[in-house]
């Protein structure tokens, strides 16, 4: 089992940043792949971006390449999201999730996090 924990959403100008951060617990929640997706209202949750168990391979969506880094750190059991050059477009709940494998789909990931509101004002 895997706990999954986000935080860091909040408001913010368009243009802006922020930094989204999801605690995992779990004994051997550093050896799962992590991804961020988000979801708007009246909208599927779509992916955003993707990190294997090590950090050594990321995936993101075409939206966000270029604006958002995805990282991790397994001493800290934490994966982050920095989100810079912020659209009122990314508006969301952006949530955390874990898998052995990892990938862009949803369907993918056996573990999610409770969400995080991320509301960009023009």
């Amino acid at each position: 089992q895997v706990q999954l924990v986000e935080s860091g959403g909040g408001l913010v100008l368009a243009g802006g940043s922020l930094r989204l951060s999801c605690a995992a617990s779990g004994r051997t929640a550093s050896n799962y792949a992590m991804a961020w997706f988000r979801q708007a209202p009246g909208k599927e949750r779509e992916f955003v971006a993707s990190i294997s168990w090590s950090g050594g391979s990321t995936g993101y969506a075409d939206f966000v390449k270029g604006r958002f880094t995805i990282s991790r750190d397994n001493a800290k059991n934490t994966v982050y999201l920095q989100m810079n050059s912020l659209k009122p477009e990314d508006t969301a709940v952006y949530y955390c999730a874990a898998d052995r494998t990892g990938g862009s789909s949803r369907y993918e990931y056996d573990y999610w996090g409770q969400g995080t509101q991320v509301s960009v004002s023009s």
